[in-house]
């Protein structure tokens, strides 16, 4: 790793030491003059040194960083708000490769009628000249493929490839006519004109809103229901109906809170994922996603990415909901408060409507880092929780849990199993024989484990797999007693593994997270909850089974395979043959040359061996 230094690091170093202890922002370059990265600081000196000294805490991405610094500027401002402002302004402007950058993927949205005769609503991103009518612009491409699809399937209107009229008659219509998404216009049931007054009425739908389109469509079926075309009013009927059922849907996704942004972060296998909930009138508006590689601490990244983000808006809501700890909370409540003309806050709820929508959020952040990945989504959401809880830097991806089981002090053994991406990785779990502990002492067996699993680390660590691989977190059955005993050993090899204990009540049921200094409880924590306790039963399951498994094979005819020329084999067979040791033990020495594998002095040694005081 030293050879990965940067050459520079003494002299950059010097230079950082000489800065002022005055606010401001600083411009890192490469060899080239290319500005790398900019950040702000409240004392130049003191922020800028911290780059150039020890890179123990630092993480990869600044490591990266500082190795291709070749030289920095510096520009002093009047207060740490104006450095913000600053800074802000030239990561716009130079778009720094070791800044948190974000694409404005904000376009505008249309909703697109084809040209007649059976036109179809579908999603556009552009206009164009095909005859078709267009709706739009809209902002939000949420809003526009919700209305897409809710009036699609409210009217039943086809979405399928076939074409009107070419195939009307040709085919039996799909499985959506049958469940009631589409009134199958290809059946030839229907005709062109009551197809274009369903069509209408999604028009009046998506122009006039829901309870526009419900009062209209409520005169009509009253009017029907007067004229008794009582077919016709229960068309309008089930039309209503169906807009009364997506109303009720949209409710769930509501917010007492009338205009606010919902921020959330996760982080995965393939890096980090922030989503964005916008609400308007209480409604969720729009949502957007930003696939990141990598991030510092999850404080510093929420504050740049709302930097980076509301610089690229020009709406700043009133309120910002976010889903953990920030840096420079006040100066970045500040800085968004003159950006929005007004007061804006920045909350983070801990209970109630407000924290299950944040919930929400960073589930739907998860969740995309599992597409991205190929992990499922609630493992994902999972090991994010985990890592918050335990307050991991990132999500551990490769999790060790150790158990010790043992029948009052004898055949002291320990399992240990393994689960990558929060699923068990069966193929490296290992199995253990205590060697250097006798009688019931849990905390020397899970030091002598721990002790020869890292030994075989330091024995095979060029290889990257198996016991050549540390993982990101342990996790030991038991509580502050097996973790104060196992993290001397892991510290005593100069790694920096987590390690906690998994708790149980009296009813052997995950209870708690149990820590150095006391107890972590995970109640309100579902996904992480359920990850630790498969977790806790796996492994009591494989220790426990490989205890049995040892102490079955003792009682397989220990006493027989004490007798010279008897080894496993050969007593399970006798015992198969026989049925008891005590059958055994009264056979002559022909009856005992019957059983299957026995050889006459085999035989004789066995008879020898019980009879020995009768001779």
């Amino acid at each position: 790793m030293d050879t990965e230094k940067n050459p520079k690091l003494g002299e950059l170093r010097r230079k950082a030491m000489s800065l002022p202890l005055l606010p401001g922002v600083y411009i890192m370059k490469d060899a080239q003059s290319k500005i790398i990265y900019i950040g702000k600081a409240k004392a130049l000196k003191n922020r800028v040194s911290q780059y150039f000294g020890s890179d123990t805490n630092h993480p990869e991405k600044v490591r990266r960083m500082v190795r291709q610094v070749d030289h920095f500027d510096y520009i002093i401002a009047d207060s740490e708000f104006e450095a913000l402002v600053l800074e802000c302004s030239l990561i716009k402007q130079y778009a720094p490769k070791y800044n948190i950058l974000l694409k404005d993927s904000k376009g505008y949205h249309y909703i697109r009628i084809s040209p007649p005769p059976y036109s179809r609503i579908s999603e556009a991103r552009q206009l164009a000249d095909d005859g078709a009518r267009y709706l739009g612009p809209y902002v939000s491409s949420m809003a526009v493929q919700q209305s897409v699809d809710e009036v699609n399937r409210v009217f039943q209107l086809p979405t399928c490839n076939r074409v009107f009229p070419r195939d009307v008659g040709r085919d039996r219509p799909c499985l959506n006519f049958y469940i009631k998404q589409c009134c199958a216009p290809c059946s030839g049931r229907m005709s062109q004109e009551e197809y274009n007054e369903r069509l209408e009425q999604a028009l009046e739908f998506l122009t006039k809103g829901g309870k526009d389109a419900e009062r209209l469509l409520t005169e009509r079926m009253e009017a029907a229901a007067e004229n008794l075309e009582f077919e016709k009013a229960a068309r309008y009927r089930d039309r209503i109906t169906a807009i009364r059922r997506i109303s009720q849907k949209q409710k769930v996704v509501m917010s007492r809170v009338e205009e606010q942004d919902i921020v959330a972060l996760a982080q995965g296998a393939g890096g980090v994922c922030f989503e964005v909930f916008r609400f308007e009138k209480g409604q969720l508006h729009d949502r957007e996603h930003f696939l990141l590689e990598e991030i510092d601490t999850p404080a510093a990244a929420r504050t740049e990415f709302l930097q980076r983000y509301y610089s690229l808006r020009e709406k700043v809501p009133p309120q910002i909901t976010v889903d953990g700890e920030l840096e420079d909370r006040e100066l970045l409540e500040q800085w968004l408060s003159e950006r929005a003309g007004r007061r804006v806050h920045i909350v983070q709820p801990q209970r109630g409507e407000q924290a299950q929508l944040v919930e929400m959020c960073r589930n739907n952040a998860a969740e995309r880092i599992a597409q991205h990945t190929g992990m499922a989504g609630r493992d994902a959401a999972a090991l994010d929780e985990l890592a918050r809880l335990l307050g991991l830097k990132e999500p551990p991806l490769y999790i060790e849990s150790y158990d010790i089981s043992h029948t009052g002090g004898t055949e002291n053994v320990a399992g240990m199993v393994v689960f990558e991406n929060g699923r068990p990785l069966k193929s490296a779990y290992r199995k253990f024989i205590i060697k250097t502990v006798t009688g019931q002492d849990d905390y020397g067996s899970l030091r002598e484990v721990l002790t020869r699993r890292l030994e075989e680390y330091e024995k095979h660590k060029d290889e990257g797999t198996g016991f050549g691989r540390l993982p990101d977190l342990i996790l030991l059955d038991g509580g502050q007693g097996q973790v104060a005993a196992v993290r001397p050993v892991v510290a005593s090899f100069g790694l920096e593994i987590p390690v906690f204990g998994m708790v149980k009540d009296q009813h052997h049921r995950t209870r708690a997270i149990a820590e150095d200094g006391g107890e972590i409880s995970f109640n309100a924590k579902r996904s992480a909850f359920t990850l630790v306790s498969s977790l806790q039963e796996e492994v009591h399951r494989y220790a426990i089974s490989f205890h049995r498994q040892r102490r079955a094979k003792r009682g397989i005819g220990t006493e027989l395979t004490e007798v010279p020329g008897i080894g496993q084999k050969r007593a399970r067979e006798l015992l198969r043959y026989f049925g008891s040791m005590k059958a055994v033990r009264l056979a002559s020495v022909e009856e005992l040359c019957a059983a299957k594998g026995m050889t006459r002095p085999a035989a004789e040694a066995v008879y020898r061996h019980f009879h020995q005081e009768d001779s």
